[in-house]
């Protein structure tokens, strides 16, 4: 952690304030003539998610904050908590379900994602942009249907529920969107 004026402050750099720890989105110095200058800051919560907006003086000091991201690869479930392991170290971490839950889906085990720590403590995990799942169950595809026609209900190995294009068939394997469980194509086998 090192400590530093708030005019030295840039889009991407997580500050702590209050024991709270915030990621900067946005930054705007507003110099209004022969009036003192006013540093307008975008910040987002990184314990709750929320995104407030703090007007400060460019001479106040803030302490930065540098955290660690790493690659783990997801092992296994143990009850509400999910298992991980480092891919460097092999050292695991063991994250609750409510902090990672609701991205499970998109995940299998032995497959690859970045978790950000501060303090030796798990803030965030982050996923792929895109995962490639295999089909389990949907209904049978509809000879001669083309991408833009209708879609269906599937779900896949992980247990994710999707809309897919109605010519997918179960056994495939489709590339899904991790930001909004969206099909984006038939995978390349």
């Amino acid at each position: 952690m090192a400590s530093t004026k708030m005019i030295d402050i840039r889009r991407g750099m997580v500050l702590n304030m209050n024991n709270t720890l915030f990621y900067c989105l946005d930054r705007d110095l507003n110099t209004p003539g022969n009036w003192r200058a006013i540093l307008y800051l975008k910040l987002k919560n990184l314990t709750t998610g929320s995104i407030t907006d703090e007007r400060v003086h460019p001479d106040d000091k803030v302490d930065v904050v540098f955290l660690d991201t790493r690659d783990f690869e997801y092992l296994y479930k143990d009850g509400d908590d999910y298992v991980f392991s480092d891919k460097e170290t092999y050292d695991q971490v063991t994250l609750g379900g409510d902090m990672v839950k609701h991205m499970m889906p998109y995940l299998r085990e032995n497959d690859t994602c970045k978790i950000t720590f501060y303090d030796g403590k798990a803030l965030s995990m982050e996923l792929p942009q895109t995962v490639t799942l295999k089909v389990v169950e949907t209904e049978p595809g509809i000879k001669g249907a083309t991408a833009a026609a209708q879609t269906k209900p599937a779900t896949l190995e992980t247990g994710l529920k999707l809309q897919v294009p109605s010519f997918i068939t179960e056994g495939e394997l489709i590339v899904v969107q991790t930001e909004d469980g969206k099909y984006l194509r038939r995978a390349k086998e």
